[in-house]
């Protein structure tokens, strides 16, 4: 399960590289704050080294977590989402729920990003429209119940 393949966008590829770069120069930052504290070595500096530490810890696990995304990473065939006319990982679905209408990008979850309209195929509204056309309708079991989707348009 661990070398489970990621597919991912084109965008959501370098929107990770971006972050795991922007990660690495956050990392030197980090060491240089954590060797500053240590060599004050008073009491009062305790806390700016833990906070450092911590930091430090969390940089470092995301820094892990992105590298092996990208070492699982399958970028997806854009023509290929276009052309088959089911909504699959990648595509832009335009849906209408309540009477009003709703777009969606579908993705896998380390791009999903829900107040951009990325949202996971993990997700109950992803899970329920993958596999499925334009002038279907969609039961969705959400934790405030069943929601009702009816599939405009795939793009």
């Amino acid at each position: 399960m661990a070398d489970k393949p990621v597919p991912l966008t084109r965008e959501g590829k370098s929107r990770l590289e971006q972050e795991l770069d922007g990660l690495r120069a956050r990392r030197r930052a980090v060491a240089e704050r954590l060797h500053a504290s240590q060599e004050q070595g008073t009491s009062q500096n305790d806390a700016e080294y833990d906070d450092a530490k911590l930091e430090q810890g969390m940089v470092e696990g995301r820094v892990l977590e992105i590298e092996d995304i990208l070492r699982r990473a399958t970028v997806l065939d854009q023509t290929g989402v276009h052309r088959s006319g089911r909504v699959v990982i990648g595509s832009g679905v335009e849906v209408e729920q309540d009477g009003k209408q709703r777009s969606y990008q579908i993705v896998s979850a380390p791009e999903a990003d829900a107040a951009h309209g990325r949202i996971s195929s993990d997700s109950p509204v992803g899970a329920a429209l993958l596999g499925r056309a334009a002038g279907d309708f969609v039961d969705v079991n959400a934790p405030r119940g069943v929601v009702k989707l009816k599939i405009l348009k795939i793009d």
